[in-house]
């Protein structure tokens, strides 16, 4: 499996303009970039910062580009109504042709949660987003879904289904040393692995994605067809140089990351306009 480029646009902050991220990823297609993944948050930490509703974004960037793969990275999806998201992406795919790719995760806010009278604890959260996404597999491949808590449904089924079959992609989060996030991965389409040590212009070791391909290997007949995903920083000149051990380590896309800790949007219209790194 080669490897792939995406860019990942934050919906918060300078970049909370819907009208910004649409442009950018037309750019980002018009550059040869491979993907443009969204942010998806409904508050954030600096509560005076605009946020962009992701599927709204993902809608436009879906009607203003031909061939780009999309993807909410990540969906905070035990606080989201599962039908809603069934039908929002299941309609995402159909308009973007059977280009999304659906990625899940337990949320980095417990505020968006809590503030809305949701369950913040984590295993609740876990406990639901399991359940969601077996739920979304199901209503995805045109099954009549009947389930119990914590995701009740009763003899249902949804029209249209996804282009893609059986359903778009999905990818779960998994934040490294712990590997909760990873096993349940596994059990799926892709990995997006963070760590806890790095972030933001710091991109965890090369072996540390090993390690964690490893991992999800042991719980899986095979890693054919599995994407890995990481999320880091490159400069043109040294792209190729920087990105080549992670894609010896399992690497099959290569999201790189947009935000105000390097210089906002004015930085991220110079690093998209500068294309993504040639394949090692």
């Amino acid at each position: 499996m080669g490897v792939s480029y995406a860019v990942g646009l934050p919906n918060v902050g300078e970049f909370g303009d819907p009208r910004t991220l649409l442009e950018l990823a037309v750019a980002a297609e018009e550059s040869g970039w491979d993907g443009v993944f969204v942010w998806d948050h409904v508050l954030y930490h600096e509560p005076d910062w605009p946020v962009a509703n992701s599927v709204v974004v993902l809608s436009a960037i879906a009607a203003r580009t031909q061939r780009i793969r999309l993807a909410p990275l990540m969906t905070a999806l035990p606080r989201r109504r599962v039908q809603v998201v069934a039908r929002e992406i299941a309609t995402l795919d159909v308009l973007s042709g059977g280009r999304m790719i659906f990625g899940a995760g337990l949320g980095s806010m417990d505020r968006e949660y809590a503030a809305f009278g949701e369950n913040a604890s984590l295993r609740a959260r876990a406990r639901r987003l399991d359940a969601s996404l077996s739920v979304l597999a199901d209503l995805w491949a045109g099954e009549a879904v009947t389930r119990g808590e914590p995701v009740p449904v009763e003899q249902v089924s949804m029209r249209p289904t996804p282009v893609q079959r059986p359903r778009p992609p999905i990818w779960c989060a998994g934040r490294w040393p712990a590997t909760a996030g990873f096993r349940r991965a596994a059990g799926w389409d892709g990995v997006m692995p963070t760590h806890t040590d790095y972030g933001r212009g710091t991109i965890m070791p090369a072996s540390t994605l090993g390690e964690i391909r490893d991992l999800i290997a042991t719980r899986r007949s095979g890693m054919q067809g599995f994407d890995i995903a990481l999320e880091g920083r490159t400069e043109p000149a040294t792209a190729t140089e920087t990105i080549t051990p992670y894609v010896r380590g399992g690497l099959t896309w290569w999201v790189e990351a947009m935000g105000w800790w390097r210089g906002g949007v004015r930085e991220a219209w110079t690093r998209i306009l500068a294309g993504p790194p040639d394949s090692p």
